[in-house]
């Protein structure tokens, strides 16, 4: 069963380092497309619900201007997702399922820890609930991230991301 399993590993590294993602199984949550090395579709990269979550998922309290008191929010560091597409630029340009743009610098990621989020409080999020996915930097962390440039940045609804 080991062998097995690092031969998988082994496999799943390759795909990435020759450009070729893993296509996702289920329904599409998000799309990055722009400048980026990896793709699964077109020149671009698709992941649904279990393709995100296979990159690895972290946890953070923090408090934010949309709930009351601290909130857990777990997700995908950015971070994380940007090295996995590869990704090379300065920005990346973030659409919600409602339309809502803004424009993130992609240094942001590594600077604050940034997570794409997939759960509140230990719960998927929901549509209604700012979900599927929800740009959420760790607000407490530093001081800095209290303020309107950061809180406009944490789109939620998060459906497409392209590099530039």
């Amino acid at each position: 069963m080991r062998l097995i399993v690092m031969l998988l590993s082994f496999v799943i590294s390759m795909q990435v380092l020759a450009g070729e993602l893993p296509k996702p199984v289920g329904k599409v949550l998000l799309t990055l497309s722009g400048h980026i090395e990896n793709t699964n579709e077109e020149g671009k990269a698709v992941f649904d619900l279990a393709s995100l979550e296979k990159l690895g998922m972290v946890s953070f309290q923090t408090a934010s201007p949309w709930y009351n008191g601290r909130t857990t929010f777990t997700g995908i560091p950015l971070q994380k997702l940007m090295d996995y597409v590869g990704a090379e630029g300065s920005v990346v340009k973030v659409t919600a399922l409602n339309d809502y743009t803004t424009v993130v610098p992609l240094s942001d990621f590594k600077k604050y820890n940034v997570i794409l989020a997939l759960k509140i409080n230990g719960e998927y999020m929901r549509v209604r609930d700012k979900g599927p996915l929800f740009i959420v930097y760790p607000y407490d962390s530093k001081p800095e991230l209290n303020n309107q440039v950061f809180y406009s940045r944490s789109a939620w609804q998060v459906s497409k991301m392209s590099i530039e």
